[in-house]
């Protein structure tokens, strides 16, 4: 717990509790909570909960994978939070609550990479996109997984791939100079270029529910091909032929 608190910046800025399985299934069950367990990965019903100090449940917020729209969200907690606190306080900032658009593939994004430059997405080429953010490092050698994929991008060079773009999900990380450390730290180039996306627009655009996300798009700007997790090289490159034809 301690770990992922200082991967997300979050160290003293709130509390996590754990436990024994049985008993996180018992609290699991009290909030309907429906979990499925894989490979000791826990994946869960997305529920947030406002409740007063009299332990009444006052909203439950069942969110969805949005990304452009998360500072948004966290507004209409806190605002909710600050109606049930001694003398209803303030909130100190406020933002625009209207619609966020994603950016999807038809349309041309120019994203600036690590360490320094730009690259185009969207209609003109087709391009293999991969999404994820740093903290994947929790649940995953993330390490060894970004540099497994140089393989991909030598065999889409010398066979006429789509080229591979990882995008990074600024939004979610506690800085842009968390993802430039991590980067910077892999010990040398990889051989395909690390974006930015720090607004969450694209990843919403691009229909992004999980990290890592890959999506494979056409030069007209369409989506062909998806997947959820990791994949070897070889069955990426093989999923990647099959759905270019």
């Amino acid at each position: 717990m301690l770990s992922y608190s200082r991967s997300h910046g979050l160290v003293n800025q709130w509390d996590s509790l754990t436990g024994p399985l049985p008993e996180l299934k018992a609290v699991w069950k009290s909030y309907d909570i429906y979990v499925q367990i894989e490979k000791g990965q826990v994946d869960h019903t997305p529920a947030l909960f406002i409740i007063d100090r009299s332990g009444r449940e006052r909203k439950v917020y069942l969110t969805t994978m949005a990304y452009a729209s998360i500072g948004q969200a966290a507004q209409i907690m806190a605002q909710e939070a600050a109606s049930l606190l001694p003398g209803h306080p303030a909130l100190t900032t406020m933002r625009s609550l209207a619609y966020i658009s994603g950016l999807t593939p038809r349309a041309q994004v120019r994203l600036s990479t690590l360490p320094s430059g730009s690259v185009t997405l969207g209609p003109g080429r087709p391009h293999l996109v991969m999404f994820f953010a740093t903290w994947l490092d929790e649940t995953s050698d993330l390490r060894a997984r970004l540099l497994d994929l140089r393989q991909y991008a030598q065999t889409a060079e010398r066979a006429g791939l789509p080229a591979l773009v990882a995008v990074d999900e600024e939004a979610a990380e506690p800085s842009q100079a968390t993802v430039r450390a991590y980067i910077a730290g892999l010990g040398g180039p990889l051989g395909y270029p690390v974006a930015l996306d720090p607004t969450g627009r694209l990843a919403d655009g691009y229909g992004v529910q999980d990290q890592p996300w890959f999506v494979l798009t056409s030069a007209s700007g369409k989506i062909i091909w998806k997947h959820d997790g990791w994949l070897p090289d070889s069955q990426l490159i093989a999923a990647v032929r099959k759905a270019v034809g």
